[in-house]
């Protein structure tokens, strides 16, 4: 299922930014319920990784884990080429970032973002604390108190906090999760900045999808313990391996149909007595039956009768027509009675088709993916709000 790193060689000590963090075997048991189930991963030293998924599906007590918060029932886990599996949290070159930021409320932000330093006996306080106050482009406000502080600019106190001590990987636990809409995606941009300016080794954990995409250079999403996949986020988007990730990393719609062939690059399809193309580079599934799958945004949609060259096409008859702006979102009933979401763009003046009209949806065949017809086609499609 994974396509996450499974090599346990020794790790190798990593220049530059950070160091790579490897996640060997590990599980982690709560009484009878395996929380995280023989996870083997690789993360490279200087990457902002996320680790996605719904609430309880592993991925918070992966990075407790990882802080040394929680013990792996089995595993090892390795920073660099240090072996920190039973090593004490404040002994590890990691620290975390929580959602609820944590900061001290008596003390101003030049003593907040200072505490971990005069802990150690740093000889230079002043100047790592304006220099890192200058990161988070938080300079004049090195005298005010938290409470004085938006929740944006909280969190990029507590992101200096925990930089300042140069670990070589900072975690990141829902760090947006208590902040509104708007200042949730201002703070995307900003830890991103921050993460390339500093070049550490970011690990983030999210449920939010945007989030996740916005941020991270690698993905892995997890299910039940697991990572079903892990990549790029266009490369996860694009071309999902499972049905979980198809409808958790956005929406999908997923169509019965036959594989009846691949010859070189291409595959062909039968779709309710319909033939469809496809690369075979995006079936992913040994079985002939298959779930045929396409972005709602992918697909573009036509009066019934308009002539569709080279595309992959079915009729239907639009069932609702919502309006919103940038774009028109229509659900379409099939000949055999299944609705499908498509997502028009409002490229001109005309108003959207309307409830009862025939009408004929079409696609480049190389946006279609297929996937395994015995995996559940509602997978990952109610993404529930939280953690674990």
């Amino acid at each position: 299922m994974s396509e996450q790193t499974t090599s346990t060689a020794a790790p190798v000590s990593t220049s530059g930014g950070g160091a790579d963090l490897h996640i060997v075997d590990v599980t982690k048991r709560f009484g009878s319920f395996k929380a995280v189930d023989d996870l083997t991963l690789t993360i490279p030293a200087g990457s902002f990784f996320a680790l996605l998924g719904p609430s309880g599906c592993g991925k918070t007590t992966t990075l407790r884990m990882v802080a040394g918060l929680e013990e792996p029932s089995a595993g090892r886990i390795v920073i660099g080429n240090e072996d920190v599996t039973h090593k004490k949290p404040y002994k590890r070159p990691v620290n975390t970032v929580f959602q609820s930021y944590a900061l001290f409320p008596h003390l101003d932000i030049f003593e907040n973002v200072a505490f971990g330093l005069r802990r150690s006996g740093s000889k230079d306080v002043r100047n790592e604390v304006e220099a890192m106050l200058e990161l988070v482009e938080l300079s004049t406000y090195a005298r005010r108190k938290p409470t004085q502080l938006s929740g944006g600019q909280q969190q990029r106190v507590a992101v200096a906090r925990a930089l300042i001590n140069k670990p070589e990987v900072l975690l990141l636990d829902e760090p947006l999760g208590a902040l509104d809409l708007k200042l949730r995606r201002q703070m995307q941009i900003e830890l991103k900045r921050i993460q390339t300016d500093v070049g550490i080794t970011f690990v983030h954990v999210t449920h939010d999808q945007e989030e996740a995409m916005t941020m991270a250079d690698t993905i892995a999403v997890m299910n039940a313990g697991q990572v079903e996949q892990m990549g790029a986020p266009m490369e996860l988007y694009e071309n999902p391996v499972t049905t979980f990730v198809a409808n958790f990393l956005g929406q999908s719609n997923l169509i019965k149909g036959e594989l009846t062939g691949k010859t070189g690059g291409d595959a062909s399809l039968l779709v309710q007595g319909q033939r469809m193309a496809m690369p075979t580079a995006r079936v992913h599934s040994e079985r002939d039956e298959v779930w045929v799958g396409v972005r709602p945004e992918k697909m573009q949609i036509s009066r019934a009768g308009t002539a569709v060259e080279g595309e992959n096409s079915m009729a239907g008859v639009v069932t609702d027509a919502s309006y919103i702006g940038v774009s028109t979102q229509y659900l379409v009933k099939l000949p055999w009675g299944q609705e499908v979401s498509i997502f028009s763009q409002n490229l001109s003046t005309e108003g959207p088709l309307g409830a009862g009209e025939d009408v004929v949806l079409h696609w480049n065949p190389a946006h279609t993916f297929a996937l395994d017809a015995s995996q559940d086609a509602d997978a990952g499609a109610e993404k529930v709000e939280g953690d674990e």
